[in-house]
């Protein structure tokens, strides 16, 4: 009777220490932050960027869009545009060679703290001026100095406001006539 109560305790106390440390453990898994930025005016039939800019928590690093080593998941935007916007091209910026305690002589190309994306958007000539949203997928694998956590997908949305070209918006006078009386 006393064994079971002893071993009941234990049970308690080894359900609640596992709760416990799962819930720091949960809570410890690193999120990027997304600030998303200002509309962007981009004239139809031309090329505009939005730069994209993207916050990594202290203490944590991801891996840049060109890891050094094929078996490591590479951070990618993927983007779904609408009709007649076009993404023209995505650059992301350069990692840093690093090197972590679980293996120093090795060097992971990361991003860590701030970093952007730049989008190249081109609307084409037919589109309506007007305000357009792209929404997409920042795909990305966080790690730690001792551990790397499952892949995760962080939504991200701008807009865009596409207006006219300047050559569009030009009205010239009609030529005048050589015979003018």
């Amino acid at each position: 009777m006393k064994a079971r109560r002893i071993i009941a305790a234990f049970a308690i106390i080894a359900a609640f220490s596992f709760a416990a440390w799962s819930q720091n453990f949960a809570g410890h898994q690193p999120t990027i932050v997304y600030h998303p930025p200002e509309i962007t005016s981009i004239s139809r039939g031309h090329l505009g960027g939005v730069v994209l800019q993207f916050r990594i928590p202290g203490g944590f690093h991801i891996n840049s869009n060109q890891p050094k080593q094929d078996y490591l998941k590479k951070t990618e935007l993927k983007l779904d545009a609408p009709t007649d916007i076009a993404i023209a091209g995505v650059t992301y910026p350069a990692g840093e060679d690093r090197s972590f305690p679980f293996d120093p002589n090795e060097k992971l190309n990361v991003y860590t703290g701030d970093f952007a994306v730049k989008v190249l958007v081109r609307p084409l000539r037919t589109v309506m001026p007007a305000k357009y949203a792209v929404h997409g997928m920042l795909k990305y694998q966080a790690c730690d100095n001792a551990a790397c956590y499952p892949p995760k997908q962080l939504p991200i949305s701008f807009e865009i406001k596409v207006v006219k070209a300047a050559s569009e918006t030009r009205h010239r006078n009609p030529a005048q006539s050589p015979n003018i009386h």
